[in-house]
């Protein structure tokens, strides 16, 4: 593909204008469907749009050249995501204000540094530790709504499922970021798999429901947009971009941005503590990224990062 960096600054930014709708749209839903039901009917259309998307550029051939190792492979990682990412998620946004939960599940690069150094033995700076504290107040500040020294929770298990969701995300990036497949390939299959264990456990814990009309809307938008558009939107910026650090960047837009679509949509009042929390976790990100090789492939390598 010719390189175009106006190109990729349009796709990079459909991605993030993606991004920044879907907490509203996750919380606007689970006034009207239950969490698991909405992983389910958001999975589906996912894996329905990624079908088409994967027929009509004729990617869909390549699945004749895989193995038996890359559909176990595809089966684990499905598990992670769309399974039980989405499982944890949706569960905290049932429990949190989206003011609350969007910015908590932007830590996981913050994760992902303390993840690669525990399961790959991969190098932190000791400098880099103060990064990792500056994004930790910012955990802190928000889930406590200003209040750092009272050391009482707004909601335990909400932020709990919130930081949670975190380390399955950072998983499923460690475990996919060398996969060389297809990356339409491989994620449609991932979800073919994830989609089979989301029914197998809604039926397990009798959460199968039948969407009302704005459960079904929010179901294929959050699908179609936050599962689907947004992938190819990204995946389209990086092939135009001459580097990955040219568009990378803008993802840290979506948080921001996303705070002013929960405030105007789904009416919640940001609080001061919010927006001061956030700023913390992305500013130990960025400076994470200054001093840990690990941080820096937070960006250089974003085939998955279809959820920011």
């Amino acid at each position: 593909m010719v390189k175009d960096q106006r190109k990729a600054y349009l796709f990079a930014l459909l991605a993030v204008l993606c991004w920044s709708t879907v907490a509203a749209a996750f919380k606007l839903s689970l006034a009207h469907l239950n969490s698991a039901a909405l992983v389910f009917y958001s999975a589906l259309t996912a894996t329905l749009f990624l079908g088409v998307v994967s027929i009509g550029s004729g990617a869909v051939k390549n699945l004749r050249e895989w193995n038996t190792k890359d559909v176990v492979r595809s089966a684990v990682l499905g598990s992670l995501n769309p399974f039980l990412y989405y499982v944890i998620l949706f569960a905290a946004y049932d429990l949190l204000p989206a003011q609350e939960a969007q910015p908590l599940n932007f830590t996981w690069p913050v994760v992902l540094v303390v993840l690669s150094a525990i399961l790959f033995r991969q190098p932190i700076r000791a400098s880099a530790y103060l990064a990792l504290a500056v994004s930790f107040t910012g955990v802190v500040v928000i889930a406590t709504h200003g209040n750092p020294l009272s050391f009482r929770l707004t909601d335990p298990l909400g932020v709990a499922l919130a930081l949670a969701s975190t380390i399955v995300w950072a998983l499923y990036w460690l475990y996919s970021s060398r996969d060389e497949r297809d990356p339409v390939n491989r994620l449609l299959v991932n979800f073919c798999f994830g989609l089979f264990y989301v029914a197998l456990y809604c039926g397990l814990t009798g959460q199968f429901e039948i969407p009302n009309p704005k459960g079904l809307f929010g179901s294929v938008y959050i699908g179609l947009v936050e599962m689907g558009l947004a992938f190819i939107f990204w995946l389209k910026a990086l092939r135009y971009s001459h580097s990955t650090a040219e568009v990378g960047n803008l993802i840290y837009l979506t948080p921001f941005a996303s705070l002013v679509v929960i405030a105007v949509i789904v009416g919640e009042e940001i609080i001061g503590a919010t927006w001061v929390g956030l700023a913390l976790i992305v500013s130990g990100i960025l400076l994470q990224q200054r001093l840990s090789p690990v941080a820096v492939a937070v960006v250089s390598r974003t085939d998955d990062l279809t959820d920011r």
